[in-house]
């Protein structure tokens, strides 16, 4: 039996290339849990391995405490001071004491069968940490393997190393055939650190994992000659990456095509044939989103800064092209720029910018008490609110065709004096309007979100549970987190009364 428990320490240690410290652990917790088996108590069982020899010896063990102490719970796994000594002369408090046992005989049938599982089992956790340690700092690599088995949940990988990686199937490319014995390659995303299921997650998917096959592809991005800036997919279909470059002589959207389409040939085989948009990136953002729009041509962009979205309009046999397939050139345009894209025909764009155009026009009219030609030249030249025309430039006023110092300077008194009034009447309507006291009682309305809230006429507790987050945002300082907290805080009484289903 000595000679065996060597043998097999070092048989398990050369196959698994496990260190043999973990394998001895290993049997010592087999043998501690076969030795509670077979004396079918409650008791706590240490086990001790000669490294040397082979030979080893089983002890019970308490905790020991002091005398007085009220902390014992358990007499089968604790002693007293005064029953420790019996045991042990130099017992000490806080200390295990130990009294050798019968060892059990791992030849028995039932004591190797536990034996076996426990050294498997812990055999394969060491197998599943060391994984872990090697490939903890490779998150976000692209890692190569060998299908080994599949099943409905994904695909088990063989990486070497004596490791295994598991692709689920949600993070597969849809419709992609993967069999047994398949080379592929993937991201690896994650790390399952729990020691339960396989310790390495892939995926195909990920935006990064496109970008990492061009990393491999194209050596001018390693040489840091071209950066990615950002990449989208829609996973076996399509996908766009955003390039660019420092030095003007390299042409970043050429060396990622490849001589005759090489390189971004390789990268779509990868992906099941996933077609691949090069786009040039753009400091100028519209510029940037008229080239993520490619295939399809813009005619004009309009950018609504505040908002974080644009207009886009385009000719209107080329409207279905710029909108692609179920909204796919659109939607992955619009992930690449982090922009809300909106596609127009050229006749839409020409009706929606006469109605904001008539709109603005409308307002100088009555606020500024001019004719509609001046208020048209204020909309056509940019002009929005009664703010810009008060307290832009003096210069920026007079490059307008036909407004000469004299009318600019009575547009910016009335703009002022407009201002004055609204601001007047704002403050004399919350005296009489302002926030009530139920609404400034809410934990996340502070008292000058509560004024702000009043000014935009939602001065009560029930009219503010009556808005939406996207009513609530346009209010200014309010996040969409805030709003949406302020609005749930509002509406306690509707749940508590009823009136709202969970």
């Amino acid at each position: 039996m000595i000679t065996e428990i060597i043998k097999v320490v070092e048989t398990l240690s050369e196959a698994k290339d496990v260190e043999q410290e973990v394998i001895f652990e290993a049997i010592e917790n087999a043998l501690e849990s076969t030795t509670k088996k077979k004396y079918q108590e409650n008791m706590d069982v240490k086990v001790t391995i000669d490294r040397e020899s082979g030979d080893y010896k089983t002890y019970q063990r308490w905790m020991v405490f002091a005398d007085e102490s009220r902390d014992l719970e358990d007499p089968d796994y604790e002693l007293r001071m005064l029953d420790a000594v019996d045991i042990d002369k130099d017992a000490k408090e806080g200390e295990f004491v130990y009294q050798e046992i019968e060892s059990v005989d791992l030849d028995s049938r039932i004591g190797a069968q536990i034996a076996k599982q426990v050294i498997v089992q812990k055999v394969r956790e060491a197998e599943k940490k060391k994984v872990i340690d090697l490939y903890h700092d490779r998150i976000g690599e692209v890692i190569g393997g060998v299908v080994k088995r599949v099943d409905r949940n994904g695909f088990y990988v063989d990486i070497g190393n004596n490791a295994e990686a598991f692709l689920p199937r949600r993070e597969s490319i849809a419709k992609e055939a993967i069999r047994p014995q398949d080379r592929i390659k993937a991201l690896l995303k994650d790390i399952n650190d729990d020691l339960k299921g396989p310790p390495l997650i892939l995926s195909r998917v990920s935006p990064n994992f496109l970008v990492e096959l061009f990393k491999i592809e194209v050596p001018e991005i390693n040489q840091n000659l071209i950066e990615i800036v950002g990449a989208s997919r829609d996973p076996g279909s399509r996908a766009k990456i955003a390039v660019r470059s420092d030095d003007k002589r390299i042409d970043a959207v050429g060396a990622c095509v490849g001589m005759r389409g090489s390189r971004v040939q390789a990268v779509s085989n990868e992906l099941n044939g996933e077609r691949i948009d090069i786009i040039l990136w753009s400091e100028n953002t519209a510029q940037f989103v008229v080239n993520a729009m490619s295939p399809a041509n813009v005619v004009s962009i309009v950018v609504d800064e505040e908002n974080q979205s644009m207009d886009i309009a385009v000719e209107e046999e080329k409207l279905s092209q710029a909108i692609g397939k179920g909204g796919q050139n659109i939607r992955l345009a619009s992930e690449l720029t982090q922009w809300k894209l909106n596609v127009l025909s050229e006749t839409e764009a020409l009706e929606k910018d006469d109605e904001e155009i008539q709109k603005i026009t409308d307002l100088f009219v009555k606020s500024l008490s001019v004719g509609d030609d001046v208020a048209v030249l204020l909309a056509q030249e940019g002009f929005t609110s009664i703010e810009q025309v008060a307290y832009v430039p003096v210069t920026e006023l007079q490059k307008i065709d036909g407004f000469d110092e004299t009318l600019v300077n009575e547009l910016r008194e009335r703009a002022q004096d407009q201002l004055l009034l609204e601001a007047i009447s704002t403050e004399e309507n919350l005296e009489e309007h302002g926030p009530s006291e139920d609404l400034l009682a809410l934990d996340n309305v502070t008292e000058e979100y509560a004024y702000s809230l009043a000014r935009a006429g939602i001065n009560t507790k029930n009219l503010l549970a009556e808005q939406s987050i996207d009513e609530l945002i346009e209010v200014d300082g309010i996040t969409e987190e805030m709003a949406s907290a302020m609005i749930m805080e509002a509406r306690e009484d509707w749940f508590k009364e009823g009136k709202i289903e969970s």
